[in-house]
């Protein structure tokens, strides 16, 4: 599996639910995490089993219903 599709795939599909964060570095600098989402265990669990049988296409996390959906 190429690491990079999937890491798009995966911004894809909980995009809405990225975490609006600003932290400061260990060396003060302020950082935006973009690789921190905020999703059910479940909900991954039903990604995870989605992008192994290839399921996943058309389907993003809908924050007020916390499952995934497809538009």
């Amino acid at each position: 599996m190429n690491c990079q599709k999937l890491e798009g795939l995966i911004h894809r599909v909980f995009g809405a639910a990225q975490i609006d964060l600003t932290i400061p570095d260990r060396f003060g600098h302020t950082v935006k995490p973009r690789e921190w989402f905020l999703v059910p265990l479940n909900v991954i669990d039903e990604a995870v089993q989605r992008i192994r049988d290839r399921s996943i296409i058309g389907y993003r996390y809908d924050p007020a219903k916390a499952t995934l959906v497809r538009p």
